[in-house]
């Protein structure tokens, strides 16, 4: 068969997008307030406390 032959095919699906769970959602949540109080925690523990 030649080469220069139009092939009609169905085009391939396309996958769905992957959804993250919910729990997990939660966790990076949870996470990302804990990592949010630490660094204010450090922040405030370096340069002491506020002079008036």
């Amino acid at each position: 068969m030649p080469d220069n032959v139009i092939k009609f095919q169905r085009p391939p699906t396309p996958k769905p997008p992957r959804q993250t769970p919910p729990w997990l959602k939660r966790l990076l949540v949870c996470l990302g307030i804990a990592a949010l109080f630490a660094a204010a925690f450090v922040y405030f523990s370096l340069t002491g406390p506020a002079q008036p």
